[in-house]
């Protein structure tokens, strides 16, 4: 299902990226007050009608009660908005960057963890310097509910617009650094995530390609989470530093990352730094059920939609051979888990 080159055809290309944002769009509208949630957490703390284990279920009743369903859902739209370049540019770069690599590395069609991790964060870089005007629309929209006395933004056009009037680029841009630290969060997950798919596998007396859907759920959720926790505090800096360019007469006021870091935590010490942590964690979970199975079943159906041109013998006999794999069902079963586990990166 390649090009002539080796690398992915437009027609895979386009089908990742649409599938990815599709994905990506319905999980984001399930976990939307989850996320709204954190995001407040993350730049006002714990609120006062919260207590303990009620955090969660009083935020949302707070929310409900003060703003109606609607606050459950502030920050939406430029969150679906933001999917669909977010996706089309890290799918793009990415295999771009794996192509560069691999063509560098002939006679071995497998890269090293070294050479995903920089494909990755080479696609992770150009995504938040693509898509990073978008998430600050969108944290500010979740967090002016709780603001007085501010002017409440309006819809996503006119946010940019007000934004880079009364801000310039530079509040566009708000928070870029840390996003771009965040890119670490991929340093952590994959090297995890492959050491736990081959224990996984010497367990099941198998290889990691040909590991069950089950087994890669484990292994991608962990590494997972424990990528997310390591590197939350950049999270936080970040939800800051982009919220508080609508509270410029507040008490705290960030002069830039370091600011921000060293007013945190003499404020709020090392807990400031994971507020809305446990949130986060809880709204992954299904988050990253939701976008696998959508990934999935889109990606299937767009492939239905818009089979593989036969153009070249090359093209055919590889599409031939697709046909075979999917008409036994035990190739299908290690195809459709080999396919899973690439998709969860």
């Amino acid at each position: 299902m390649g090009s002539d080159s080796g690398g992915p055809s437009t027609r895979d290309l386009l089908c990742n990226a649409v599938a990815g944002a599709g994905a990506g769009a319905i999980a984001a509208t399930f976990v939307c007050p989850l996320d709204v949630i954190k995001t407040r957490l993350q730049v006002h703390g714990l609120p006062k009608h919260a207590q303990g284990g009620s955090l969660i279920v009083a935020s949302l009743k707070q929310i409900v009660k003060t703003e109606g369903v609607r606050g459950l859902y502030r920050g939406l739209s430029p969150t679906v908005l933001a999917l669909l370049p977010n996706w089309a540019v890290y799918f793009t770069i990415y295999e771009q960057v794996k192509g560069l690599l691999q063509s560098h590395d002939r006679g071995n069609n497998q890269l090293s963890i070294g050479k995903h991790m920089l494909a990755a964060s080479c696609a992770g870089a150009a995504t938040a310097l693509t898509t990073n005007p978008l998430w600050v629309v969108k944290t500010r929209l979740q967090t002016q509910g709780m603001r007085s006395g501010v002017v409440p933004y309006g819809s996503i056009l006119s946010s940019l617009r007000r934004i880079a009037h009364e801000e310039g680029i530079r509040g566009l841009y708000s928070g870029l650094l840390p996003a771009l630290a965040g890119v670490s969060h991929v340093a952590i997950q994959f090297p995890v995530y492959e050491k736990l798919k081959a224990y996984l596998a010497a367990r099941e007396n198998t290889t990691p390609d040909k590991l069950s859907a089950g087994n890669v759920a484990i292994a991608s959720s962990v590494s997972k989470v424990l990528a997310s926790t390591m590197t939350y505090p950049h999270e936080v800096v970040r939800s800051r530093l982009q919220e508080q360019g609508q509270a410029r007469n507040s008490e705290t006021h960030y002069t830039g990352v370091i600011d921000c870091i060293k007013k945190v935590y003499h404020k709020e010490g090392m807990a400031g730094f994971y507020r809305g942590c446990a949130t986060n964690l809880l709204r992954t979970t299904p988050a990253a059920v939701i976008t696998f199975v959508s990934y999935e079943m889109i990606q299937r159906f767009l492939h239905r939609v818009f089979p593989l041109e036969r153009q070249n013998p090359r093209i055919r006999s590889e599409s031939c051979g697709r046909e075979e794999r999917e008409s036994d069902p035990g190739l299908r079963t290690s195809q459709t888990t080999s396919n899973s586990s690439s998709h969860s990166f």
